[in-house]
């Protein structure tokens, strides 16, 4: 504090535009920093829940020896169980109803997301253990930004292309490698679910331009009911099931199908979409790791190696421009 004589006047106020610029730009830079720290966090969170959907489904379903709950009913319970919690959710925040325009997208986004990848997953976790399904599924994000320079008729560079045909090149060799010089049935289920999941999540962006993350997922769930609950009632289990696989279908609903979106979609919109986006690289390697105390599976040199190559390959291409649209 500057010393003032007694009585002296106090000194007039001082207007200092350059110095309320810097303390409101200084303001905005630690909000936008703290605002990047938890969208980093929610969206690794995201991603620590995603991972753990292959050791879930595994315990889930059993393998071919041991079977559990059948394939069927954990794709379409998991998608009920959420559905029914999103219909509370949407109601509680009063989301508005989606237009029609995007109830196609809406439908497609269903079709990969909520059908197509959890029952090929499914039905391919009796056959592999869940590290052989990480590294083969760990190329999705590359997939997925194929079908979508496929789907949006983009121009995409040479590198991207090469890219994506070396992850394609990785994950059939490390699936011919594990099964003895051949694919195996549940390596085809696998390459199926990556589709599915490719074509569902373009589709599920198209509208979440327009429609909050949160809300899209949720929607899709909710208009998937109709064929959820039957279907869940359909083929419910017809012989009892251990707890452990009850615990790894109850896992898959409300975290691999819902809370996981919350946390990816938030994160994402706080710390920005390029930035938070690479967590998701880590997403096999923790996968990984996951099976290791959940299904006491062994961690095998190869397979972290195929990992990490694929991993590096969908880095790169995903760095890569994916070119502008065609007319």
């Amino acid at each position: 504090m500057a010393f003032r004589p007694p009585g002296a006047p106090p000194p007039a106020a001082t207007s200092d535009p350059s110095s309320r610029s810097s303390s409101s730009s200084s303001t905005s830079s630690a909000s936008a920093q703290r605002d990047e720290g938890r969208g980093l966090l929610l969206g690794l969170a995201g991603v620590v829940m995603f991972a753990l959907t292959l050791p879930m489904t595994r315990l889930a379903v059993g393998d071919a020896s041991q079977p559990q709950l059948p394939p069927a009913f954990v794709t379409a319970g998991r998608a009920a169980l959420a559905g029914v919690l999103s219909v509370a959710w949407l109601a509680w925040v009063r989301a508005p109803w989606p237009a029609r325009a995007q109830l196609l997208p809406l439908a497609v986004c269903a079709l990969g997301t909520v059908v197509g990848f959890p029952l090929f997953l499914a039905l391919a976790l009796r056959h592999v253990d869940a590290m052989h399904a990480a590294v083969v599924t760990g190329v999705l994000p590359l997939a997925t930004a194929v079908a979508a320079a496929l789907v949006l008729r983009q121009r995409a560079s040479p590198a991207f292309w090469a890219c994506a045909v070396l992850g394609c090149g990785l994950v059939i060799a490390f699936a011919a490698l594990q099964a003895g010089g051949g694919l195996l049935a549940a390596d085809l289920l696998l390459l199926g679910a990556v589709a599915s999941a490719a074509i569902g999540y373009v589709a599920g962006a198209r509208v979440s331009a327009r429609m909050p993350g949160e809300q899209t997922i949720c929607w899709v769930l909710v208009l998937s009911l109709p064929l959820t609950v039957p279907a869940t009632l359909l083929v419910w289990p017809g012989e009892a099931a251990s707890p452990a696989a009850w615990g790894g279908f109850v896992y898959v609903s409300l975290f691999s199908m819902w809370l996981g979106f919350f946390a990816w979609y938030r994160g994402l919109a706080l710390g920005g979409v390029m930035r938070v986006s690479q967590v998701q690289l880590l997403q096999p390697f923790l996968a990984l790791l996951a099976a290791v105390p959940i299904l006491g599976e062994r961690l095998e040199p190869m397979t972290v190696g195929f990992a990490l190559a694929v991993m590096a390959v969908v880095f790169i291409g995903r760095r890569l421009p994916a070119g502008q649209s065609r007319p």
